[in-house]
């Protein structure tokens, strides 16, 4: 019962990595509020449901005064298809307003927050340039938390997945054939580990951050891709 006595806030925790993280942490012991804009979706993830926007200023401020101090802030919400302003102000700007009103709650009671970036932070795909710069941009925003709140022992660190099976991944498949199968299969083709993350172990990666194992842990961007970004894609015609 790693977060046993902590309270929680999980951002997007109506479905995959974010619905992953509450039923986690609840698991561990933790009272986790999961926020979302589909109450139906947040009720079916365990966790006690915030039906709101993150971006949304109102939302943001409603929902911290419904969690009241927290030990834990995920900042999960994410948008993958969207232009540039409305994916800036979900994947980023939300993230670091949230941040800063569960700031002073955070440093009562010595906690952390864990944003969930993405391996698009690390290496650039075509096409959709707004999510890879956002996402980026996050894990810088992680840093400077971890600078700007450690020495009010707020530890703030990031997690860079790779391809996962979520309903956002799926919906990406999508573009790439009707076998749904096939597509997982070509996209992680080059991943060491040769297969898709499942939400859960993403969450066990977010668990790890949130918990006293990792007290010394801070500023950190942690890679779930199976190995991924270790790979050398120009070596790849050599074959081995």
């Amino acid at each position: 019962m790693r977060l046993e006595g902590r309270t929680a806030l999980v951002t997007g925790g109506g479905s995959g990595i974010g619905a992953a993280i509450v039923r986690r942490f609840a698991a561990e012991g933790a009272t986790v509020w999961a926020m979302g804009r589909r109450r139906e979706a947040l009720a079916a993830s365990g966790g006690k449901p915030i039906a709101g926007d993150v971006a949304d200023p109102d939302d943001r401020r409603s929902a911290l005064e419904q969690t009241g101090p927290l030990d834990v802030l995920v900042n999960n919400a994410g948008l993958g298809d969207a232009d540039w302003d409305a994916t800036m102000s979900v994947n980023l700007t939300a993230a670091h307003r949230l941040s800063e009103l569960a700031a002073d709650g955070l440093a009562e009671r010595g906690g952390s927050i864990v944003n969930v970036s993405s391996v698009a932070a690390l290496v650039a795909g075509p096409g959709q340039p707004q999510y890879a710069v956002s996402k980026a941009a996050l894990v810088m925003l992680t840093k400077s938390l971890a600078v700007t709140l450690g020495p009010r022992g707020v530890r703030a660190n990031a997690i860079c997945p790779g391809w996962v099976r979520t309903p956002m991944a799926d919906t990406e498949m999508a573009a790439l054939g009707s076998d749904t199968e096939a597509a997982y299969r070509e996209v992680t083709r080059h991943v060491p580990l040769g297969r898709p993350a499942q939400p859960d172990e993403v969450a066990a990666a977010a668990l790890f951050l949130a918990s006293a194992e990792a007290s010394y842990v801070s500023g950190a961007v942690l890679t779930v891709d199976g190995g991924m970004t270790a790979v050398d894609v120009g070596s790849l015609a050599f074959g081995g």
